[in-house]
């Protein structure tokens, strides 16, 4: 295993960020989302109940419990399970959904929910304070070994119930994001009764109040999802109340993206998500099939350098490896005009982001040069660099089903133009559980391709600040670049507690300044939902908070 060294940066000179065109407006406690969340087809049509929606995804959950570690397949199939306290709409303003209203003190300190009543979890347990509080209690629990619900809720030092629908946070320090963080699946409320059977329980038996509620899960088939008749808490941005209109909806296990629209094709399922750039072209020239695409909040789709180990310990070699790939290109090429370039930590409807683009452009001749500087000055009979004996070497593991194809070929493209320069990018596929374990749970990698969703520019704090090199009682740590920076740090925690927005948006700007200079990450594109559809399906929309697909408006002509 190896044993991580932290780095802390030199002083550095300041200079003008450039604001990205977010199209929205920020204050205190509200998110800002941009997209496409509009249902898929025409609201004049009269919704029809009943019929089974089979929906086609490449990625297994490890567990059906949101709490629990807390990676993307979770989220994406805990949002149908499971009801959050509150939800976002399409404007990014925060929204009721098991919580009718909430008050935060002048403080900060405290945030009062009052909760909505007559709700009922899906095993009959009522739905209330004391709900609230045994989940917010599971996701704290170190032996629930939570890492994207505890880190969301790392602010929250306890929750009391001060009468039966009253739910009285307490936090250590103000948390201007932590209404957005509830509104995450991977926070959904769980029935209580299920909680007190244990992890192993709730990972195969999720209880929660949502629209569809679990009915079997076949590994490495399909999880099978039933409406639940008794359904009243919509949240307030639904197009209908009471019960879905489906019957039942199957959670199809398809990791091939080239079987899964061929299966769509069949009519073997009616809407796919992750879906190739050729397979979104294809769709919109093809009768009877549609898409929906939607840029997911957060971080950026990157590649994060370890700055923990040889060779990226080294500025020099991480700007090199920067400078040593035309990304623009070959997103231009691969792509078909899918996603555009980013050259920003942040998403494009994340609320903040800026562009560096100076500090991600294609340079390979200041490339050799740094490399030259860094002492890499001799090549083997390969063509790669070598210093004191040993080739410049990046391991890059890559989770096989995270990445489509064409992000793979891209990876392929990018080790082929580091070569160039003289860099030996080893490419090494997994599936996302063992790349977590074996790699990004051990710092065993120089080059990640990471992902995290989250529905504002507080992502920066969990990725990018000290305290994110500590791993979670999973195991995980937010922070894959290795970085401990004290400026850095201050810029964050300052930016997550203050109630001035213009304050924010300087603050968000000058960290985004600072990773970009460091080069401790090379922006790729936005993270996507990709969904494409049979027209028969009706009513499916991303749902604002993180752009997942909901599947309670949809319907089946």
């Amino acid at each position: 295993m190896h044993t991580p060294r932290f780095r802390t940066p030199h002083p550095r000179h300041r200079r003008a960020a450039a604001l990205l065109a977010i199209g929205c407006t920020m204050s205190l406690l509200t998110g800002c989302a941009t997209g496409d969340a509009s249902p898929s087809s025409s609201t004049d049509a009269t919704p029809v109940s009943g019929g089974t929606l089979t929906y086609a995804v490449g990625d297994e959950p490890i567990c059906l419990d949101p709490h629990y570690r807390g990676n993307l397949p979770q989220g994406l199939i805990a949002g149908q399970i499971f009801d959050s306290l509150v939800s976002l709409d399409d404007d990014g303003n925060v929204i009721p959904w098991l919580a009718d209203s909430w008050e935060t003190s002048d403080d900060g300190l405290t945030l009062t929910m009052t909760l909505k009543q007559g709700v009922t979890f899906h095993d009959g347990t009522d739905f209330n304070a004391d709900a609230v509080v045994a989940n917010v209690e599971h996701i704290k629990d170190p032996d629930t070994a939570s890492s994207t619900a505890a880190l969301a809720l790392a602010r929250v030092d306890s929750v009391e119930a001060s009468d039966e629908y009253t739910a009285v946070f307490h936090l250590s320090e103000p948390d201007s994001w932590l209404l957005n963080s509830l509104a995450q699946s991977w926070l959904g409320i769980e029935s209580p009764t299920a909680l007190a059977q244990g992890t192993d329980y709730t990972c195969e038996n999720p209880v929660g109040t949502g629209a569809f509620q679990f009915v079997s899960w076949t590994k490495q088939d399909n999880i099978t999802l039933a409406r639940n008749e008794n359904y009243t808490s919509a949240p307030a941005d639904a197009s209908h109340t009471g019960a879905a209109y489906l019957d039942t909806l199957v959670w199809r296990i398809i990791p091939d993206t080239a079987t899964r629209y061929a299966a769509l094709q069949s009519g073997a399922v009616d809407v796919i998500d992750a879906a190739q750039p050729e397979n979104l072209v294809s769709a919109e020239n093809t009768e009877g099939l549609a898409t929906l695409v939607g840029a997911r909040p957060g971080a950026s789709i990157r590649l994060e350098l370890n700055t923990t180990r040889a060779p990226f310990d080294d500025e020099n070699v991480r700007e090199a490896f920067i400078r040593s790939v035309d990304v623009d290109t070959s997103v231009a090429s691969l792509f078909s005009g899918t996603v555009e370039r980013s050259y920003s930590a942040l998403g494009s409807t994340t609320a903040y982001a800026t562009s560096e683009q100076d500090e991600y452009s294609y340079d390979p001749d200041l490339a050799n040069e740094l490399l030259d500087a860094a002492g890499w000055t001799e090549r083997d009979e390969d063509g790669y660099r070598v210093k004191d004996g040993q080739r410049l070497t990046v391991e890059f593991p890559v989770a096989n089903g995270q990445s489509i194809p064409a992000e793979q070929s891209l990876f392929e493209q990018i080790a082929a133009m580091a070569k160039e320069v003289g860099f030996d990018v080893q490419i090494t596929l997994k599936d996302l559980n063992a790349w977590y374990t074996e790699n990004v749970y051990t710092w065993d990698y120089d080059l990640v391709s990471n992902i995290y969703t989250k529905n504002s520019p507080d992502v920066l704090r969990l990725l990018y600040t000290s305290s994110g090199t500590i791993s979670s009682a999973s195991g995980y740590h937010a922070n894959a670049v290795g970085v401990q920076d004290p400026e850095l740090d201050e810029l964050l925690e300052t930016a997550a507690t203050t109630s001035d927005a213009a304050e924010q948006e300087e603050l968000y700007a000058q960290a985004q300044e600072i990773l970009a200079e460091g080069h401790y990450i090379l922006p790729l594109y936005d993270q996507q939902s990709k969904l494409v559809y049979s027209t028969s399906v009706h009513g499916l929309r991303l749902q604002p908070n993180l752009y997942f697909a909901t599947f309670y408006d949809a319907w089946i002509e």
